[in-house]
């Protein structure tokens, strides 16, 4: 067996077992390999070995490379499963992951999580489950809050009937109030995926996410995926599974959504409710004019 071996060994079991995004197996086949090469490891037994220790050697190599405490915790989270899943394929029992913390992150503003970490937390989230068909249900309720804009109890409060999700979802709100949604495909994709892997029978009028031992799913277990998921990605502490939420709302605006449009989809019963979105874009918007702008930020004025 060889490295390249190995590598394709996770490629698939990332793409096929875990239903990992393109993004994500990009990213865990990379510091796969890197950890490979600098470590000149070529078999299962031996990345079995691989300890917390190691691990801390190896991101403090990659730290002289230039990447900060964001990057290596992601760095460091994608490594932890591969051991994990070498430590699997060598025939160990009840395998787990080499114990070793992530580096102190500095807190950041709030601010909405990005595309990209939507989709990252999700898939983060799915990966670190003690079991697949607990992560394929926190990985679907999670993505309905980013592609809908659900608060968390509308996504626990959908039935076995609301599923497969059709393109346009009725949820009930605050003050039993309904409203239609638009579902994204990769959400119902998930959905879809989760209702396959479920150990129990969904019955139409009963709670479509059920949590371990058969009940409706708590809005504490979604939020304690959550604040793993963000930890381990390096992203600030207002990273909750509201944020999803805020999220939604703040990159519609930013597209071009009008205000009525997006108090619709969020199901505020006020306009005024919606309108602190347009604060949100704005701050967002002036943070990347400072970033980008050659004279922002620099304190000099033209004189007349």
């Amino acid at each position: 067996m060889s490295a390249a071996d190995l590598l394709e060994a996770w490629r698939d079991h990332l793409a096929n077992a875990r239903r990992r995004s393109e993004h994500t197996v990009r990213a865990y086949l990379a510091s796969a390999d890197r950890l490979l090469k600098a470590r000149d490891l070529g078999d299962w037994a031996s990345v079995s070995r691989i300890e917390g220790p190691d691990l801390r050697r190896h991101l403090a190599d990659r730290r002289q490379s230039g990447i900060g405490n964001a990057s290596a915790a992601r760095e460091l989270s994608a490594l932890k499963a591969f051991v994990k899943f070498a430590r699997e394929q060598a025939g160990e029992t009840e395998a787990s992951a080499p114990r070793l913390r992530g580096p102190r992150l500095k807190k950041g503003l709030p601010r909405p999580v990005t595309p990209d970490d939507a989709v990252n937390i999700a898939d983060l989230v799915a990966g670190t489950a003690n079991e697949d068909w607990v992560g394929a249900r926190d990985r679907a309720v999670l993505l309905l809050m980013y592609g809908s804009g659900l608060r968390i109890a509308e996504a626990l409060s959908l039935k076995g009937k609301d599923a497969p999700l059709a393109e346009v979802l009725q949820v009930t709100g605050k003050g039993n109030k309904q409203r239609m949604v638009p579902t994204l495909p990769i959400t119902r994709a998930a959905v879809e995926d989760y209702t396959r892997r479920c150990p129990w029978p969904l019955s139409p009028d009963k709670a479509l996410f059920r949590g371990v031992k058969g009940g409706p799913l708590s809005q504490a277990m979604v939020q304690r995926a959550m604040a793993r998921a963000r930890i381990a990605l390096g992203l600030p502490e207002t990273a909750t599974p509201h944020a999803l939420r805020h999220s939604f709302a703040t990159h519609l605006l930013g597209a071009g959504a009008d205000l009525r449009s997006l108090q619709e989809l969020l199901g505020h019963a006020s306009l005024g409710s919606t309108q602190i979105y347009t604060k949100v874009d704005a701050a967002t918007m002036l943070d990347n004019y400072r970033n980008a702008h050659p004279r922002a930020g620099k304190g000099t004025r033209e004189k007349g």
